[in-house]
């Protein structure tokens, strides 16, 4: 049994570290909000209305996105030894951002009970768990 496990642990070891990864969740999350901000320009104050929003939310929900989404990109680039604490600040907001959009989203939904959410609401729930991550974890590798 021990040779079992040192062969997988020898295995496990010489696979290489792929350390950037992270972009892998940050290109296709960055896409989709900039994707969505952009959908709502220009500003119409009846499109905010059809979903119950003032226009003065609908404004910053907009930009927002593409703020996010943007942050997420420059982050992940200003991830070097000189500017990475300003990578990781923007990385950070970028993905508190995300969180607090995606969160609106599946409010404004009005579901049921939160079973719902998870069951039916897969894309909000991958958003909101990849804005999360960003979140916490920043640039950090």
């Amino acid at each position: 049994m021990n040779i079992i496990i040192k062969k997988i642990e020898q295995i496990s070891s010489s696979i290489p570290e792929f350390c950037t990864s992270h972009w892998l969740l940050r290109i296709p999350l960055a896409i989709i909000f900039i994707q969505q901000g952009l959908m709502k320009l220009p500003i119409d104050a009846s499109e905010a209305e059809s979903y119950g929003l003032s226009v003065l939310v609908w404004w910053v929900v907009a930009l927002g996105e593409l703020g996010a989404g943007a942050g997420l990109l420059i982050g992940g680039l200003l991830n070097n030894s000189l500017t990475n604490w300003l990578g990781d600040i923007v990385t950070r907001f970028s993905g508190f951002t995300i969180g607090c959009i995606t969160t609106g989203v599946i409010w404004i939904g009005e579901p049921e009970s939160f079973l719902d959410v998870l069951l039916y609401d897969n894309l909000h729930i991958l958003m909101w768990v990849g804005g999360l991550y960003f979140a916490l974890r920043g640039n950090r590798v």
